[in-house]
């Protein structure tokens, strides 16, 4: 379909033209279709190439639906009905099977013979070492998630034959086999790729940046960055159910409000991205059904960057511990879906779980005794650095946090920072002094989180925090089974130091929340908090 047929069969439905005419693109009947579904959501993907510089999290969905893994994860059924992935489960996607090396130290893959990518051509052992071999080679966040599992250079990859891969481990690790199951490690139409290569970009990440070339359960349809990615059912894909939904369109929707009235007017299938108080008034209309999830290893915190005074105090970051109105974030900026974070019994943990409460509370006395202490008893400034393309929680949490720090002395002049410029500030430059941030590690594994949160250099720490003890434990520890005998005690022992320490103050763990219409089945949580669309289906 050509974009003059596209736009000219793209009326919105009668009565929202007039206030909301970014939907100009999306075709009248898709929200009845049963063959399309229609999703809002707050923001969208940047590239269509998870590998590139700079990627941001909706690009994830591009990964997840549009190329395929290796290996995928298992589901199982929560308590409340929802179906999430299962992390304890690996299962088939492009590998119809696997066998790991009685010494642990390599794995054989079979891929599926019958697969194809989308021009047609067979998925091959070289078109996936092409793949690791740039995953690992490009730089950046992909290269150090793979890194974690032990997937470092691409001696590592070797193709046996047309149809078998083998990878060779550096190191036997409870992580290897879990990071092929996360979106990074797509395979990727080498030969595509290679025709759009050159010597200045052997990795083709010009093309791929707007051009995917897949194999996956759903080809690109269209892309209008900021405004709409429209996907199209693969009809021969092979490493999977074919999915029930022949088109997906995702509409880009900055409103929480206007996603909102979109989802309980009919007009879209899904809503995406909804702040904890739309969530939670859906929720008790039970008019729409709404999946709320914690999400496992994440936590939303105020992060100090210990290497500008004075958070190069620990007693200076103790004391803002003890200042922030825990109760009342919870309320007004989360309400009350998550885990609290705060209140923990005791400095020493009782156990290796994570996210756990810290054990911090509301006490302006400890805070302000603290202080004076540090020789700060006067107080100080310094701005609150917040991301705003999650206003929903921090605008809101930094006037919570303004608030009660005042009470202290602490002044905290609000930083808005737009979200597009965000990663940039705050995780590449760590430029920021105070500021609210949000990490959920994919591994679903404490010293997982570490090793992106807490160890120097890493992006997720933006805190610049640098503790040798803390470096050590999870060299130790990040590649052991659980049922080592070091794992436990390793896992307290850092979390004892983070309790300490406190470069990261743990707010609450939050809430992914879906909206969707009750017609619509099939949805799965999933860690990387992305839309799954293979399994989706309208009744």
């Amino acid at each position: 379909m050509d974009r003059r047929t596209f736009l000219k069969n793209s009326a919105w439905i009668a009565g929202a033209a007039g206030s909301l005419p970014l939907f100009k693109f999306m075709p009248a009947h898709a929200a009845g279709n049963r063959e399309t579904l229609v999703v809002v959501t707050g923001a969208g993907p940047n590239s269509m190439d998870i590998h590139r510089e700079g990627t941001n999290r909706p690009s994830y969905a591009i990964a997840v639906n549009l190329y395929d893994r290796l290996l995928s994860y298992g589901t199982k059924t929560l308590d409340d009905g929802t179906v999430s992935y299962d992390y304890e489960t690996l299962v088939p996607e492009l590998a119809e099977s696997w066998e790991v090396a009685d010494d642990k130290m390599s794995a054989i893959f079979h891929l599926r013979k019958s697969a194809t990518f989308w021009d047609g051509k067979p998925v091959t052992a070289s078109d996936v070492k092409w793949s690791f071999d740039r995953a690992v080679t490009v730089g950046g966040f992909p290269t150090v998630q793979m890194k974690a599992g032990s997937l470092e250079k691409p001696e590592q990859f070797e193709v046996v034959d047309e149809h078998t891969f083998k990878i060779n481990f550096l190191r036997p690790s409870k992580l290897t086999l879990p990071d092929l199951a996360v979106p990074v490690p797509i395979i990727i139409n080498s030969k595509v790729a290679k025709a759009h290569a050159n010597d200045d970009d052997p990795w083709a990440t010009d093309y791929l940046h707007r051009t995917p070339a897949g194999g996956g359960a759903y080809k690109l349809l269209r892309w209008d960055p900021g405004e709409q990615t429209v996907y199209e059912r693969y009809d021969d894909w092979q490493n999977g159910e074919v999915p029930a939904l022949k088109r997906v369109i995702i509409r880009e929707v900055p409103s929480a409000s206007t996603r909102r009235a979109l989802i309980e007017r009919g007009d879209t299938d899904i809503s995406l991205d909804l702040p904890p108080k739309e969530a939670a008034d859906l929720h008790a209309s039970s008019k729409i059904n709404v999946a709320g999830v914690p999400i496992e290893n994440c936590v939303n915190a105020l992060g100090l960057n210990v290497e500008m005074a004075p958070f190069d105090d620990k007693r200076v970051r103790q004391a803002i511990a003890y200042a922030l109105p825990y109760e009342k974030i919870f309320d007004a900026a989360a309400y009350r879906r998550g885990r609290m974070m705060h209140g923990g019994q005791s400095f020493t943990p009782a156990s290796a779980d994570w996210p756990q409460p810290f054990p911090y509370d509301t006490d302006l006395d400890k805070a302000r005794a603290l202080l004076e202490e540090a020789g700060h008893g006067n107080g100080f400034e310094v701005p609150l650095s917040i991301n705003l393309g999650l206003a929903q929680w921090t605008e809101p949490t930094a006037l919570l946090i303004q608030e009660s720090l005042g009470k202290i002395g602490i002044r905290t002049p609000i930083d808005k920072i737009p979200g597009a410029n965000w990663r940039t500030q705050a995780l590449v430059e760590k430029s920021l002094a105070m500021h609210l941030k949000n990490f959920g590690g994919w591994l679903n594994y404490p010293d997982y989180y570490f090793f992106w949160a807490y160890v120097k250099g890493h992006l997720f720490n933006s805190m610049n925090y640098s503790n040798p003890t803390i470096d050590r434990l999870v060299d130790e520890t990040l590649h052991i089974p659980v049922d080592d005998p070091a794992y436990v005690p390793n896992i307290k022992q850092m979390i004892a130091i983070a309790f300490e320490d406190v470069p990261l103050i743990p707010l609450w763990q939050p809430n992914l929340d879906v909206a969707m219409q009750k017609n619509v089945e099939g949805y799965q949580y999933w860690f990387h908090r992305q839309l799954d669309c293979r399994p989706l289906k309208k009744a």
